[in-house]
C-alpha cells in the first residue's frame, strides 16, 4: 500500500499563495491516480482537484477552477496543489488522496475509489 503526507499549510492572507505538497511512499507512485480534498468546520469533505497517473490529465472543483492547480512529480513521488488568490472560504484540513490504477486507465476517479488518505494539513485564510 501507499502512505501519504501532506506538509505546506499555515496562515496566510487573503489573496495570498501556498502550495501543498503530498509525499508518497510504499508502491510505485505513477501506478496510482492522485486528489485532493479539504473539510471545513461543520462540513462535508469535498473533492478539490484530481491528477491521472502521468500528470497530464487533470480536474477541478468549479469553485477552485483559475485559483488553484494541481501537478505531479513522479521522481519525486509528490503530488502538489498550487493555491493563488485564496479567500477565507478556502480555510479547511486538505487532505491527498491515492487511487490504485497500476494499468492506467483512470482520469478522474470517483470519490469513492480513494482507497488511501494522508493525515491532512491546515490552511487557514485570515480576511
Amino acid at each position: 500500500q501507499v502512505q501519504l503526507v501532506e506538509s505546506g499549510g499555515g496562515l496566510v492572507q487573503a489573496g495570498g499563495s501556498l502550495r501543498l505538497s503530498c509525499a508518497a511512499s510504499g508502491r510505485t507512485f505513477s501506478n496510482y491516480a492522485m486528489g485532493w480534498f479539504r473539510q471545513a468546520p461543520g462540513k462535508e469533505r469535498e473533492f478539490v482537484a484530481a491528477i491521472n497517473w502521468s500528470g497530464g490529465r487533470t480536474y477541478y472543483t468549479d469553485s477552485v477552477k483559475g485559483r488553484i492547480t494541481i501537478s505531479r512529480d513522479n521522481a519525486k513521488n509528490t503530488v502538489y496543489l498550487q493555491m493563488n488568490s485564496l479567500n477565507p472560504e478556502d480555510t479547511a484540513t486538505y487532505y491527498c488522496a491515492a487511487v490504485s490504477d497500476p494499468h492506467h486507465t483512470i482520469i478522474v476517479p470517483r470519490t469513492y475509489e480513494y482507497g488511501y488518505w494522508g493525515q491532512g494539513t491546515q490552511v487557514t485564510v485570515s480576511s
